[in-house]
């Protein structure tokens, strides 16, 4: 049974409301090359974003921890009408030869979403971009800038945002995330 194009548009509108979506397939960006997913461990600071449906607190972080060579736990947490939420998930690297490509899911019922390192020096700053496809009419995707603390230098976001466009990743509604009083919660 084939659903019309109408009714698979109706039906997904309302997951990517918030999201960026865009017409075509999914940009196939360059990668960090010789990424080494021990290195990348830790915690991480939300710096800007994409919009995100998902996200819609303050203080946005995420620790990844090591659990095998080619997985890890990841743990999302942000600060969200005064209480601190956190998420628990997993992520495994695909691809072997390509370790900077990521697959995390926060469920168990959920296929793995891509979660793209596109560029990091690891102590400092990283590039991520996720994009799903919607049958190939149209794709939805995030990025998201990440600091080892919580502010950056403009001129490292703008760099980070020029790597993006770069990609043909679109980032001109990107928002800076809010990352103000984390510490009295945290």
């Amino acid at each position: 049974m084939k659903l019309p194009l109408a009714l698979v548009f109706a039906l997904t509108l309302p997951i990517i409301r918030a999201q960026v979506p865009h017409w075509g397939p999914c940009p196939e960006p360059a990668v960090q090359t010789a990424f080494s997913l021990k290195q990348f461990m830790g915690r991480w600071f939300e710096i800007a974003k994409l919009p995100a449906q998902f996200e819609k607190g303050r203080c946005i972080e995420t620790n990844f921890t090591l659990t095998t060579s080619n997985s890890i736990r990841v743990v999302s947490s942000e600060i969200l009408k005064g209480e601190v939420k956190k998420i628990e998930g997993i992520g495994v690297v695909e691809d072997i030869k390509n370790p900077a490509k990521l697959g995390i899911s926060y469920s168990y019922v959920l296929p793995y979403s891509p979660y793209w390192i596109l560029s990091t020096d690891y102590v400092n700053s990283a590039l991520v971009y996720s994009c799903t496809d919607i049958l190939r009419l149209f794709h939805v995707d995030f990025a998201w800038i990440l600091g080892r603390t919580r502010t950056l230098p403009e001129s490292t976001i703008e760099k980070a945002k020029e790597i993006f466009a770069n990609n043909n990743i679109d980032v001109s509604r990107m928002i800076p995330s809010r990352q103000m009083g984390c510490e009295k919660m945290l």
